[in-house]
């Protein structure tokens, strides 16, 4: 798999549609769709019930494909990568944080994190040291045995924010990340997404919530798969299109 020139955007969508068919109708989620993600950039996308939220993700997450145009990643186009191919791509480059977690209950917390690595080659030992490593960054240090029930939701969360980083990847993808939280906790939550995201780190967060989205530096609103409003900063895009 050729790796990519250090200028390139991190996630780019050319045209890109998406169709779901239920029963005899197709649904058209994502319609003739094309944006650029940029390196170390922190969007936050909004948008009502099915404006194409949740395909947006998991089109950028590898999770589905276009029915037509192209997605990139970090310079690597996905359209010709088979199944096994596109997993290896989604295990390297790109990590998640769920609203549910998504965490093993049979797994302790520095397995948990440790989980996206077992796709890779690198050394056990060093995959644990990093893993040991982003426990600490969270604030998890102390509760490396616990599983997932033993821990509260917020401290879930933390393990998701740790497993996403493991494997370094280009892209963080966040789906209502602090949805299942209190405020102080999503407030915890939003704070080490900043962090993140002044390191430099690429995030692309989805939210309906519109003081969550406020903290992102770009936003993009969705309506009926289409891009309804881009605002970079303080400086607003009505009306732009895919």
């Amino acid at each position: 798999m050729a790796e990519p020139s250090s200028n390139q955007p991190v996630a780019e969508l050319i045209g890109v549609t998406r169709n779901y068919r239920m029963g005899t109708n197709v649904v058209r989620a994502l319609d003739n769709f094309s944006f650029t993600f940029g390196r170390g950039e922190y969007w936050a996308v909004m948008g009502s019930s099915g404006s194409g939220k949740s395909t947006l993700l998991n089109v950028l997450g590898c999770i589905d494909r276009p029915t037509e145009g192209d997605y990139k990643v970090d310079g690597i186009s996905t359209n010709s990568l088979d199944d096994d191919a596109l997993s290896e791509l989604r295990s390297r480059k790109l990590g998640f944080v769920f609203q549910s977690y998504n965490l093993i209950p049979q797994l302790n917390v520095l397995e948990n994190i440790m989980v996206p690595l077992f796709y890779q080659d690198d050394p056990p030992a060093d995959g644990e040291e990093r893993a040991r490593t982003l426990a600490a960054r969270v604030g998890l240090s102390e509760r490396l045995d616990h599983r997932p029930t033993e821990l509260s939701g917020g401290q879930q969360q933390r393990v998701a924010i740790a497993r996403a980083l493991v494997n370094h990847p280009a892209l963080i993808l966040a789906d209502e990340a602090t949805g299942n939280l209190d405020s102080q906790t999503a407030l915890e939550i939003l704070a080490l997404l900043d962090e993140l995201h002044a390191e430099g780190r690429t995030i692309v967060l989805v939210t309906h919530e519109p003081d969550v989205g406020e903290r992102a530096q770009h936003v993009l609103r969705l309506k009926d798969g289409r891009i309804e409003s881009v605002k970079r900063g303080q400086r607003s895009m009505a009306g732009a299109r895919a």
